[in-house]
């Protein structure tokens, strides 16, 4: 059973979010074997990590699995050498299948406020996360590399403190800066499909400048994933499917 307990009231945590795409467009038999898939090449791309898997609080839906890292988890390693080691076992798992079995995934990794509540998780990050995950441009990236078996975004907090202080062996300019607008929230995201130069993918209306957006407020209104709660605020918690974890019950809303 993954998960953690005796954890304070307030912390900020890395978190890890992936969504397979297509997935009830197929039979139930190819969705099995994406199911057994997902959670294998999870597991074994945190072991080549080093991040130890049986400490993730995890949550498993189907097609996607949201998880929150235990506290001082590195987010270098789940950057760089876990997508990397998650990109190559999907392209191993797609070998010799056909092209609408083939699993192909969208993942987003954020650092930001998590919490363990009394009905699961509450802060920004878990709602952020869901958001990043189920990004129109983030779909479309995946969407305009057909042979890419992975498309990844990171928040401003992962890409700024991670990846452009040179803490992973992943390129700043590997990276496409695009603008989120999803639901009540909207912010910047830095997306990576690889294999792909993804400036040169057509995304849509991706312009960083670009103010609000189908669903979303302006991006300039946008609050730093890193700042407290403020009086009045909000604090959401979503539940969505089968959990393992000792004693919390969390998720993103998709």
């Amino acid at each position: 059973m993954s998960g953690e307990s005796g954890m304070g009231t307030f912390g900020r945590r890395l978190l890890l979010a992936v969504d397979a795409k297509g997935y009830g467009g197929v039979d139930v038999v190819t969705q099995r074997e994406w199911q057994e898939a997902i959670r294998r090449l999870l597991e074994e791309a945190a072991g080549a990590a080093g991040l130890d898997w049986e400490q993730w609080a995890t949550q498993v839906g189907g097609d996607s699995v949201f998880a929150v890292l235990p506290q001082g988890a590195s987010e270098p390693c789940l950057v760089d050498p876990f997508t990397r080691h998650l990109e190559a076992g999907l392209r191993t798992f797609n070998r010799n299948r056909r092209d609408e079995a083939r699993l192909r995934l969208r993942a987003a990794v954020h650092f930001g406020t998590a919490s363990p509540a009394a009905n699961g998780f509450e802060g920004r990050a878990p709602v952020e996360i869901g958001r990043l995950l189920d990004s129109r441009v983030l779909k479309a990236a995946l969407a305009a590399a057909p042979d890419a078996p992975l498309a990844l975004a990171v928040s401003a907090t992962v890409f700024n403190d991670v990846i452009g202080e040179a803490y992973t062996t992943i390129r700043p300019q590997e990276f496409r800066e695009v603008r989120i607008a999803e639901k009540e929230y909207a912010g910047r995201a830095w997306i990576r499909v690889p294999g792909y130069d993804v400036n040169a993918l057509d995304l849509g209306d991706t312009d960083p400048g670009a103010q609000g957006g189908a669903g979303g407020a302006a991006a300039a209104d946008v609050r730093p994933s890193g700042a407290p709660t403020a009086p009045g605020d909000t604090v959401v918690q979503v539940i969505n499917g089968t959990v393992h974890a000792q004693g919390a019950v969390f998720g993103i809303s998709k």
